[in-house]
């Protein structure tokens, strides 16, 4: 039988004790109630990963505020105490599981999938591609409004808002969805960003916005709660996109974050070992872990346990983040440390949960 000892070793995350270092990745399900409230479907799909021996769960993108963040028609949101008590029963069935659970916080930013608002961006820059299907969407995103500077600072105190619910509600920590195109990747990339101000130009000006959204949450939760971010260069529209000045903007962005007390950077690439910006070269989790001295969850086609425990045994890497090969296998950690085979990856996964049999859920 494979063994994999550093993918089954335990880890200390700040102060979160883990039992290995397998993470549930976060992924879009369009699974709440209309109002955004978590139900019972999501307390047995979350809680089945827990049982299946994931040490560390990542929920699907929040919505932190009422206003412009909702990304997806039924979209679960942690915008409100309601929404927040909806969540205890999920996070207590993950906690009887053995797992723990963190709170990812996402705003949309340009990338809604509906018309039931103007979306809010940096710049009034059209998003490029189209809506995604598979989550509510058809044709073209709309324009987006430019923030001002009030809308700025009160999409801030939603992020803090929404953190202290999920801490509230016993949520393990919270990680700031700054990846993959939403609303603070849209301030980092240059080409969504066109302000004139301290939030646009520069790299060290366009990460502004997500420093201060993450120093906004750490003064209101407090030293010890794990605080984590989220980046990715390509996005959900722009699969391939780099960033323009490679290792250089790695430096910045990553240099930041680390100096406004995150717990944790979490990396996401669409192959998590491949050289971050030419055919060699540091991976972006290695830029990540190098830049910021901080804890390093990599995410990227690592449901392959070979691949994920060579990534920890170079220490390009603290904790794998399994994705689709999770949705596929609930069980994968138990199935990979049993000597078991994973089954394949079916895209049906990918669709929402309510459009799904309930064993095709749940695994």
């Amino acid at each position: 039988m494979k063994q994999y000892p550093n993918l089954f070793n335990g880890y200390m995350l700040g102060t979160l004790p883990l039992p290995n270092r397998a993470v549930l990745a976060p992924m879009t399900r369009t699974s709440a109630e209309p109002n955004g409230v978590a139900n019972d479907r999501m307390a047995r799909y979350y809680s089945r990963f827990a049982k299946g021996g994931f040490g560390l769960i990542i929920t699907e993108g929040l919505y932190p505020d009422e206003e412009f963040s909702r990304s997806y028609h039924h979209q679960p949101g942690i915008a409100s105490i309601a929404q927040a008590d909806s969540w205890i029963p999920i996070i207590q069935a993950v906690h009887r599981e053995g797992g723990k659970i963190i709170a990812q916080l996402m705003h949309a930013g340009a990338l809604v999938q509906h018309d039931a608002f103007t979306p809010i961006a940096p710049s009034a820059v059209q998003p490029v591609g189209t809506m995604l299907e598979d989550h509510g969407g058809s044709g073209e995103f709309a324009v987006p409004k430019a923030m001002t500077l009030a809308e700025i600072r009160r999409t801030i105190e939603g992020f803090k808002q929404a953190a202290l619910r999920a801490k509230y509600a016993g949520f393990d920590g919270v990680e700031i969805h700054a990846a993959n195109g939403y609303l603070l990747d849209q301030f980092i990339t240059d080409y969504t960003n066109r302000r004139t101000d301290d939030y646009g130009g520069a790299t060290s000006r366009r990460i502004r916005f997500a420093v201060e959204v993450l120093r906004a949450i750490r003064s209101a939760v407090g030293p010890d709660y794990l605080v984590g971010v989220r980046i990715s260069q390509g996005k959900v529209n722009d699969f391939d996109h780099k960033w323009a000045h490679g290792e250089e903007d790695a430096k910045i962005i990553f240099g930041e974050l680390a100096a406004a007390s995150a717990s944790y950077l979490h990396t996401t690439e669409y192959k998590a070992w491949m050289p971050a910006f030419s055919d060699e070269g540091p991976t972006l989790a290695e830029l990540a872990k190098r830049y910021s001295g901080l804890p390093v969850i990599a995410n990227g086609k690592l449901g392959d346990p070979e691949r994920a425990e060579q990534m920890l045994i170079a220490g390009a890497a603290d904790l794998i983040a399994v994705g689709t090969s999770a949705l596929a296998n609930p069980d994968w950690v138990n199935k990979i440390r049993e000597g078991g085979t994973p089954r394949a990856f079916d895209h049906r996964f990918l669709q929402p949960m309510a459009t799904l049999k309930e064993e095709e859920v749940l695994g």
